[in-house]
């Protein structure tokens, strides 16, 4: 994301069709959102639902590119570029985007993830053709300076150290775990970036970058509210459809199997106060019939006060303050490569990274002995879905979301499919999914303990005497 107001970096089949598709509502108890599809001769895949209950809209542009795709050697570099597409362009200079949409009533913003970059808006449905009329400016050209590149490079470094280097535990799981866990380069490397690779970023690699990635043919837009699909579609054409498309790089193949030896990491902060764990396993692929089960075992396990892994070691042991359960930066349903389910937990200074571990591999041992009761199960589904339900009451949201899971899935309308697939997950699958890939040869440890915690204790350890000697 941006740097205003330093935020973190955290704030299936192909629809290749030339005519307009509309999904029709299923069963009358499941919410369907309307999802309309068209794909314009230029390769952009245009998405339209249609929400009357309020004169606003919201509109995202997702590209097919994040930080697994950016050069190698230029770290962060998909984060870097995030920001470049605020800077302005020859029609519209830096200031009149965000001027231009806040006079509007609107508001706007952008984030970077592992497979996808997005840009967001929401404002008054008679602002929609400004907003449109930027996006499709930007997606031409940028204003290609190097003063807009030294700024944003600037930018971005003070970005990590506000979020990262001075803030305790600094993403360490969410980027330092997936660094250990991962072997293959697209995976592993830190896409917030090392400041030599952004400083080394130069006004040839943004402008390659955007002519590889930055095409009609490697984007979506979506725009959900007040607006019929008619109209979005043609406001869409006149806006876009004059752009030509763009080859895109040849893919590169970054899958990677399941790990064979777990990994532990000891890690020093000298900015927490007391010991963190992130225990990471590798998941299956998107589209895997092992996805929907692993999402509702994340829930399981550190989904609230609930959660298993809350009562086991929160309440019950006692060895625990907080304990939650991620995806990266994402949704267990919206990622194209290799991921990982983190525990991310705080514990007791009088504990360890053992105990922890050996507290959570009870609680995964009973679910893999005795399944998930009926109660349960049910307990956390309705959470889940009362969470995604509650995500796409928003109109921007549920843009996004939609551009986000045709980017990824191929298919926009997986929108509506993801509550059926959380409904249909069973005990049987909790099994299955724990005892393939919830196991202690699959993950990967960092015990992050506080600076002086740690010096404590070597300190300890250099005064304590050997086996049969007498300490003076």
């Amino acid at each position: 994301m941006r740097m205003r107001q330093l935020p973190a970096l955290l704030a299936g089949l192909s629809l290749s069709m030339s005519a307009a598709v509309t999904v029709h509502a299923a069963p009358s108890d499941q919410w369907t959102l309307p999802v309309n599809v068209k794909k314009l001769d230029n390769g952009l895949t245009v998405i339209v639902s249609e929400d009357r209950s309020s004169p606003t809209v919201g509109v995202s542009v997702v590209y097919h590119v994040g930080m697994r795709l950016e050069p190698k050697n230029r770290t962060g570099f998909a984060h870097l570029f995030e920001h470049l597409m605020f800077q302005g362009t020859p029609h519209a200079p830096k200031g009149v985007f965000d001027t231009t949409i806040t006079a509007g009533g609107g508001w706007n913003n952008g984030s970077t993830r592992a497979d996808f970059t997005n840009y967001i808006e929401t404002a008054p449905s008679t602002a929609l053709e400004p907003i449109l009329w930027l996006e499709a400016d930007r997606m031409k050209t940028l204003d290609f300076n190097p003063a807009t590149l030294k700024n944003q490079q600037d930018v971005v470094k003070e970005e990590i150290r506000v979020n990262v280097k001075n803030q305790p535990y600094g993403g360490f799981m969410w980027i330092d775990i997936g660094q250990h866990a991962f072997q293959k380069w697209e995976n592993n490397h830190d896409g917030y970036g090392s400041f030599e690779d952004l400083e080394n970023a130069s006004l040839d690699d943004v402008r390659a970058f955007h002519r590889d990635y930055y095409g009609p043919n490697n984007a979506v837009l979506a725009i959900a509210g007040d607006i019929t699909p008619q109209q979005g579609f043609a406001l869409a054409q006149k806006y876009f459809g004059s752009i030509p498309a763009r080859p895109t790089p040849k893919p590169t193949d970054f899958s990677e199997p399941l790990n064979t030896v777990e990994k532990r990491i000891q890690q020093s902060d000298a900015h927490a106060q007391v010991p963190a764990i992130a225990a990471a396993w590798k998941v299956p692929e998107r589209g895997s019939r092992d996805q929907a089960p692993i999402a509702v075992l994340a829930e399981l396990l550190g989904g609230g006060d609930a959660s298993l892994f809350y009562q086991g070691l929160v309440k019950g042991r006692e060895i625990a303050l907080n304990v939650d359960t991620m995806f990266g930066l994402t949704s267990p349903w919206e990622y194209n490569g290799p991921t990982l389910m983190t525990v991310f937990a705080l514990y007791k200074p009088d504990s360890s990274a053992d105990a922890m571990l050996k507290a959570m591999d009870e609680e995964i041992a009973k679910i893999a002995r005795n399944g998930v009761d009926d109660a349960t199960l049910t307990r956390v589904k309705t959470r889940m879905l009362a969470d995604w339900n509650n995500k796409l009451e928003s109109f921007v949201n549920r843009a996004d979301t939609m551009a986000r899971m045709q980017t990824l899935w191929g298919d926009a309308n997986v929108v509506n499919k993801i509550p059926g697939w959380i409904e249909g997950v069973t005990s049987a699958d909790i099994q299955r999914v724990v005892k393939t890939y919830i196991v202690p040869t699959n993950r990967t440890v960092i015990d992050r303990k506080p600076a002086a915690m740690l010096a404590a204790e070597k300190g300890a350890t250099k005064t304590t005497a050997p086996a049969g000697a007498t300490q003076k």
